[in-house]
């Protein structure tokens, strides 16, 4: 069931509501200058401990049919899982498995091989870690082989040592392998000398009968068009992971005043996301104050946050894998200045065109022409560019303060799986797609020919929006955008 909208941030979000503040009547934390809101779960619209699975086996289980069907008889597709990676000295990063290989199976942890034959008798196998009761002890139990099968759905499965026994054996009489070639993972460069082997062995021994590998095939092209396409159960997932960014923004809009510091509006975002059983981030958040509103993936987040200064949050907390991503830009001190507003109220307006023109059968790069024209026509309003608007497009006059796309595919990657352009054209948009519409202007203090009073200023805003069959669903609308909602919410 999809979790309810917050009644907070409906109100919030409403003109009608600017001239009051959203309710306060939560508990309040004080530690030194960190000032955080924590709002009841009622509020927000959301159960405590909902962190029940949207995308279950069986869900893993039609796609590797639909991979299956794609790859047709006569084929082998082998995908390797992520391995732990060393942060330094004996530390490793928090692990985190490759989208891909969770798409097809629903496994989460390292040092695994999956392979499919879509006309073998046991389709789909999966080489694992075997349990370990020593390990477990200090990192806990792994599923092993038999939680390969008797959880994640597979028809057989053997231990990870058996690797260099058991492909061939699995790979026996496949015309046609699928593999992606050149990944960095040590673990996917001993599978593909495997292949490689495979293959010679076969080609010697055609002479006695043995099947020759005919094609080499990249999978990845097949597993992002299924991917680009987004199930029920993945908007849910979705749903969850935006609502989730929802709650941490709003608490962020509550908590920020002059005299804080990034970091600490970053860890009121990552203190609710946990609060709300999100275990980690789709990606880095970006809290970038002042003029480092105008560095596009700023991460420091170490900078002090002034009085008149506007500050630049673009966040996703993840759910079952799935990431959301959403930028809102507000002003530290709970007023707009009149540059940052008129700057502000073009980029509204530029990311609205964007949302209305995303619905079935517009071409991708379409979305990105509409929100680009009203950023041109505010650049000349706001005396940044003087000529043409048609004129400026077509000579890139833009480029200094609007230099990247409006939009990305949203999934279990933050810019996730799929093609821009189709056969030279750009990917007509379909029910079930999922992509940002994020436009935004930046007027760095070295910026030639900007007007002092926009120097500094960088404003971007952010939304997630589902393509359906009557046109588009914006998932991240209850996150306040509204320049007078945001004031009523700092400001209050």
């Amino acid at each position: 069931m999809r979790p309810r909208r917050s009644p907070a941030l409906r109100a919030a979000r409403l003109p009608a509501q600017a001239g009051s503040s959203p309710d306060r009547a939560g508990i309040i934390g004080r530690a030194g200058k960190l000032r955080i809101l924590c709002f009841p779960t009622d509020l927000l619209g959301m159960e405590r401990g909902m962190a029940g699975t949207f995308v279950g086996s069986r869900e893993f289980a039609a796609r590797r049919r639909r991979l299956m069907q794609a790859l047709g008889p006569g084929s082998a597709a082998v995908f390797v899982a992520g391995s732990d990676s060393r942060r330094n000295g004996d530390v490793d990063h928090p692990f985190r498995q490759d989208s891909t290989f969770f798409y097809l199976t629903g496994f989460e942890e390292p040092e695994a091989v999956a392979v499919l034959r879509p006309s073998a008798k046991e389709p789909f196998t999966l080489i694992v870690r075997p349990h370990d009761l020593a390990q477990a002890v200090w990192v806990g139990p792994r599923a092993g082989v038999e939680g390969a099968r008797d959880t994640y759905g597979a028809d057989q499965a053997f231990p990870i040592e058996e690797l260099d026994k058991r492909l061939p054996d699995l790979l026996r009489g496949a015309k046609e392998l699928h593999y992606s070639m050149g990944q960095r993972d040590p673990l996917a460069q001993r599978v593909e000398r495997l292949l490689i082997d495979q293959v010679a062995a076969r080609r010697e021994g055609a002479q006695r009968g043995a099947v020759p590998v005919e094609a080499w095939r990249d999978p990845e092209p097949l597993v992002d068009g299924l991917r680009l396409l987004k199930s029920p159960a993945e908007v849910k997932a979705m749903r969850k992971a935006i609502d989730v960014t929802g709650a941490g923004l709003l608490a962020a809009m509550c908590a920020v005043r002059p005299g804080m510091h990034e970091y600490e509006v970053q860890a009121v975002l990552e203190a609710t996301y946990r609060n709300e059983g999100a275990v980690r981030d789709g990606f880095p958040a970006i809290v970038a104050a002042g003029e480092h509103s105008c560095t596009l993936h700023y991460t420091a987040n170490r900078a002090r946050i002034e009085d008149g200064e506007l500050l630049l949050m673009d966040t996703g907390a993840e759910w079952e894998l799935y990431s959301a991503d959403v930028t809102r830009t507000v002003p530290a001190n709970g007023k707009f200045t009149s540059a940052q507003r008129a700057v502000y109220d073009v980029v509204l307006a530029a990311q609205a065109a964007g949302i209305r023109r995303t619905r079935p059968g517009t071409g991708f790069h379409d979305v990105h022409n509409a929100t680009l024209r009203v950023l041109v026509e505010g650049l000349v309003d706001l005396k940044v560019l003087r000529g043409d608007v048609n004129g400026l497009i077509e000579k890139e006059a833009y480029r200094p303060f609007f230099m990247h796309g409006t939009s990305h595919w949203l999934g279990l990657d933050v810019h996730d799986a799929g093609a821009y352009r189709t056969a030279g054209k750009s990917t007509r948009l379909e029910p079930g797609m999922v992509l940002t519409v994020e436009p935004g202007l930046y007027f760095a203090p070295d910026t030639k020919g900007v007007p002092a009073r926009l120097k500094g200023i960088g404003i971007r805003i952010e939304d997630d929006i589902l393509v359906t069959e009557r046109g588009r669903e914006n998932l991240s609308e209850g996150i306040p955008s509204d320049p007078d909602a945001i004031e009523a919410i700092i400001g209050g």
